[in-house]
């Protein structure tokens, strides 16, 4: 892994409306021209990602959008890419242009995004063509109750300005850094299980692994990696006891007999609802599985695209598995990447990979919004747990979703 994942990385979204600038911007703050630029309204049509070092704050996702008042069918479906970029926003930068002026649509969208929670900064931009006063930028403040620069990103005036209120006002939850960090001690050893098959990428380990493994080096603890197959002979080589074995939720049941009853065993996967979600939240969506009826449908989705192998995990296994729980003819649909339907009621239940793709807040807004429709969720390693009769000693390192664990199941 030689780069931040993007998903650890801070989101800095540019909203407005058309023409007031954004993409210009997005090529001032970045030094590169990533943004294609016209004075012809409506030139950014989807989001554009660029991840970058943005000093002193670091690593950053900058994301260039298309303008909010745009028009028609088409502008319809830009508007609505628009308005999911905001999910895994930390930062926003709204927009708009001093010769345009602030209107009341600026002001209901930093409506909007201080109801999401989300840290706002307004950027008067194109002050090259207009000058504007400090009067008016004070009023700017006032109005929409969020910090103000004004900025010309032709000429790249107020944009030093502007990357120092990012600086000052980004929130970045130093919480969801930490994946292992918090169960083990410096000096401890923690046992890796990593299988090595079709699906894994060639020459490489997968995020989450690869994350697991920073997060155990910075609390200065010690990463011993292995197979599934090689791991009693792993175990009995070592000098003393692990404090916590971890491993790939599709070995979850080998790893288990060959892990020593004293030894901590958990899955990447579980890790990684805790993570990024709601750990609680997913035990209680495994209750709903077992309530499932003949004709149910239930959503599979993943945070990433990748090559189906025959014997998938999403594709095959969790449908199989579901079914045999279930004991009927259960429907499956299936979503992956950045889509997320909105279309909820539909579904008993949703069964989430790990989301090692997806940002804190892109996780925790398809969890709550599962939640607003009374859709039971979990995840890919919560539901093998379950399936495998080892959910408890997987959940043991968290007492409190252990107790719900054994309230509700």
């Amino acid at each position: 892994m030689n780069t931040t994942p993007v998903s650890d990385r801070l989101h800095i979204a540019i909203f407005g409306r058309r023409n007031a600038g954004k993409s210009t911007l997005i090529n001032a703050l970045t030094s590169q021209n990533i943004a294609v630029v016209s004075p012809v309204a409506g030139t950014t049509t989807d989001p554009v990602y660029k991840s970058m070092e943005l000093l002193p704050i670091g690593p950053v996702v900058i994301i260039d959008t298309a303008g909010l008042d745009d028009e028609g069918e088409l502008g319809n479906l830009r508007i609505e890419k628009t308005y999911d970029v905001m999910r895994k926003t930390n930062v926003a930068i709204l927009v708009f242009s001093a010769t345009e002026g602030m209107t009341d649509f600026e002001m209901e969208f930093a409506g909007k995004l201080r109801q999401k929670g989300i840290t706002t900064i307004c950027a008067v931009n194109k002050t090259d063509l207009k000058e504007v006063t400090d009067e008016e930028l004070e009023g700017f403040k006032v109005k929409l109750g969020v910090p103000v620069v004004k900025i010309s990103s032709q000429t790249g005036n107020g944009v030093e300005e502007l990357k120092k209120l990012i600086a000052a006002n980004a929130k970045y939850d130093d919480s969801q850094l930490s994946i292992v960090g918090d169960l083990i001690n410096p000096g401890d050893m923690v046992v890796l299980v990593t299988p090595i098959d079709k699906a894994a990428p060639k020459g490489r380990l997968i995020l989450p692994q690869q994350q697991t493994i920073r997060d155990i080096i910075e609390s200065d603890a010690i990463a011993v990696i292995t197979k599934e197959h090689e791991l009693k002979e792993t175990l009995s080589n070592l000098r003393k006891k692990p404090a916590m074995v971890i491993t790939d939720s599709q070995a979850f049941l080998k790893v288990s007999a060959d892990t020593p009853e004293d030894v901590p065993l958990t899955s990447f996967s579980i890790l990684f609802a805790r993570y990024k979600g709601e750990l609680i939240e997913m035990v209680r969506g495994l209750k709903k599985i077992e309530s499932l009826k003949e004709g149910s449908r239930v959503l599979i989705v993943e945070g990433c695209t990748h090559h189906r192998q025959a014997d998938d995990i999403g594709k095959v296994k969790i449908p199989r598995w579901i079914r045999q729980i279930a004991g009927g003819d259960i429907e499956f649909e299936w979503a992956s990447g950045t889509f997320f339907p909105k279309d909820l009621e539909k579904y008993s239940a949703i069964i989430h990979c790990g989301g090692c793709m997806l940002n804190k807040q892109e996780m925790q807004y398809r969890i709550n919004f599962a939640k607003e429709n009374n859709i039971a969720i979990t995840n890919y390693g919560m539901l093998i747990a379950y399936v495998q009769g080892i959910l408890k000693r997987a959940l043991e390192p968290f007492p409190a979703a252990l107790m719900i664990m054994e309230d509700e199941l």
